[in-house]
């Protein structure tokens, strides 16, 4: 192995002077590569380590072999699983948009605690509630249905609400929690 201040001059005055040519040459026999400035360092640092074992007859054409070798074996790769350069992967497709596994369980499990704090309320509390939150029902419809004053059902709205949310914070959630 030549000493270390011999292969750098080595390095400088037989290989590295034909960085430009060999970049130009990449570009020029192989549009396909994506990063041409990768395959000219990539050679360059090969014939660095493949000097310090043997002696190399002509720099020249052993780096461009080297870069002409590195260039087809990335073009394969490319061919054998294609990848696309993407800019904004904020814009890329999302494959999934299902929640994870554990928000799904947090979910179901917050579903559940408020259908119990609802199948907690008083009969008519319940039935009102339902009707208005989870039917969609006007306060005037419900009311009319009921048979029953808008005032009323303003009032029974408001307990059931008010006693869902304590029911929610007995159990450690917030009303804001358990919103879905």
């Amino acid at each position: 192995m030549p000493p270390p201040t011999d292969r750098a001059r080595w390095f400088s005055e037989e290989v590295d002077l034909h960085r430009g040519a060999l970049r130009a040459y990449v570009q020029r026999a192989f549009p396909g590569v994506r990063d041409v400035d990768d395959v000219v360092q990539d050679s360059l640092l090969r014939i660095w380590t493949a000097f310090a074992g043997r002696q190399i007859g002509c720099a020249r054409a052993f780096l461009f072999k080297i870069a002409r070798n590195r260039a087809l074996d990335l073009l394969r790769r490319d061919q054998a699983s294609p990848l696309v350069a993407v800019r904004d992967l904020a814009a890329l497709p999302v494959a999934e948009d299902d929640p994870s596994p554990a928000d799904a369980l947090s979910t179901a499990e917050k579903i559940e605690l408020v259908a119990a704090a609802i199948a907690d309320l008083p009969d008519r509390c319940r039935e009102i509630v339902m009707l208005r939150k989870l039917s969609g029902l006007s306060q005037r419809e419900v009311a009319q249905r009921l048979g029953l004053s808008e005032r009323t059902v303003e009032v029974q709205v408001a307990r059931g609400t008010r006693r869902c949310a304590e029911y929610l914070r007995r159990r450690g959630l917030t009303a804001a929690d358990a919103k879905l």
